[in-house]
């Protein structure tokens, strides 16, 4: 065994004595320790900032894109946030224990279904610190241990915040172990977290494509797939335009880095020439490049040339591919064979067009009428999420604390044996 195998182990190990105690532990006992986490991250902001710039200067260095040293970035107002996020956790209710049916058989069984912990769970994800904690706090609070391996840009930033909360949610009564951080950087330590079937119940991965793939195609551990975003806004020939360009303003620009950000933009042959110069006109004040398809580039002349490749492409930039289509059947059709299941939109006044989107495109979340940007455990009331899954077994879309948790069936009997 190499010495990052063991390492990993023994923190797979340690994690996994403690989920034993987690899975029992109450409510308020696992909320004291959410809480202690939040006051912590707020009373050591400068060492997180300190480590955080730290990572910035480094991926600079390599010349990471503005969007991903934004998904790094980590300030005050950032720092708060995920405290404040651990706080909204606590508030939610605890689904641990929580009787999600129950009926009685001829015979006189009860038999009921109860929702219980997961287990230990291996996130592995890239550049955002946020991540760790949003994991470490819906894991405890939905009772199962964490096993957390960021990624190597963000490994001061993770160091550091792992450390301080793991500390202070221990001070507070959860059992050591249960928050668990794997600080090398080697691809070695992935492979070998992906293959701990012995201690990890369940892999997530979070980031690009090129990450997901690997772990679905190299883990042992089962894995909930979380997705790729490459995300479409369909603007209908009913389509309000003024309500439109504030949609498509938001689904791109406001945060190009993420996986809800709209990637690529449908426009209905009929509203092209008066909405596709006004919005491109709004996108390139914003340092937007646009790459269109032949008609596009007939009513915004600057525009490159859009190749195949693009209308695939999850750019987690400020590009944007724009193609103009001759109604809603070919826009359902081309999110059908370039989409990843992840978020997807549709800007019209048409009630039947609305809800033939809505019935027709196959993605964890279908809008109407807003953007792609609300695809979040926060803004979907789940408090936070540990990852936005775009598969269908077990969990899809945002993955709050429900998700994180299975059944096991509970059986009532006076005496009853089998004939």
């Amino acid at each position: 065994m190499t010495e990052i195998e063991a390492a990993v182990t023994e923190k797979a190990r340690r994690a996994k004595e403690a989920a034993r105690r987690l899975a029992y532990m109450s409510t308020r006992e696992k909320d004291a320790g959410l809480l202690a986490m939040a006051g912590a991250l707020e009373a050591n902001m400068a060492e997180i900032l300190a480590a955080n710039a730290q990572d910035l200067e480094a991926g600079r260095a390599k010349g990471l894109s503005g969007a991903l040293l934004d998904r790094l970035m980590l300030n005050e107002a950032r720092v708060k946030e995920m405290a404040q996020g651990l706080r909204d956790v606590v508030g939610l209710p605890d689904p641990v224990g929580e009787i999600a049916a129950m009926w009685l058989r001829p015979n006189g069984l009860e038999v009921g279904q109860m929702r219980v912990p997961l287990g230990v769970i291996g996130m592995i994800y890239e550049a955002r610190p946020n991540v760790t904690v949003d994991a470490a706090g819906l894991c405890l609070k939905a009772g199962n241990a964490v096993v957390l391996r960021g990624g190597s840009e963000a490994i001061r930033s993770n160091t550091a915040v792992t450390r301080i909360i793991a500390q202070a949610a221990y001070a507070a009564g959860i059992p050591e172990g249960a928050i668990e951080f794997i600080d090398r950087t080697e691809r070695e330590a992935a492979q070998v977290l992906m293959r701990l079937n012995e201690y990890i119940d369940v892999l997530i991965p979070r980031g690009g494509a090129g990450l997901i793939q690997t772990v679905v195609k190299t883990a042992t551990v089962p894995v909930i797939e979380t997705g790729v975003g490459n995300c479409h806004t369909y603007v209908d020939e009913f389509a309000d335009l003024s309500k439109a360009e504030s949609i498509v303003i938001n689904a791109k620009c406001q945060r190009p880095g993420v996986c809800n950000a709209m990637e690529t933009l449908l426009v209905h042959r009929s509203v092209a020439s008066s909405f596709l110069p006004a919005i491109a006109a709004r996108l390139k004040e914003r340092g937007v490049e646009i790459r269109g398809c032949p008609e596009t580039l007939k009513h915004v002349p600057w525009a490159a040339p859009a190749a195949e490749d693009d209308w695939y492409t999850e750019f987690l930039d400020l590009i944007l591919s724009v193609r103009v289509v001759a109604g809603l059947e070919e826009a359902i059709d081309h999110i059908y064979r370039y989409g990843t299941k992840h978020s997807e939109a549709i800007v019209t006044e048409n009630y039947t067009n609305a809800r033939r989107f809505l019935k027709q495109i196959d993605a964890a979340a279908v809008y109407v009428n807003a953007s792609t940007r609300f695809t979040d455990g926060g803004q979907f009331g789940f408090g936070a999420e540990i990852g936005i899954s775009t598969q269908k077994l077990h969990a899809r879309g945002p993955m709050g604390l429900k998700e994180l948790t299975t059944i096991k069936y509970i059986v009532f009997g006076d005496g009853q044996v089998r004939e």
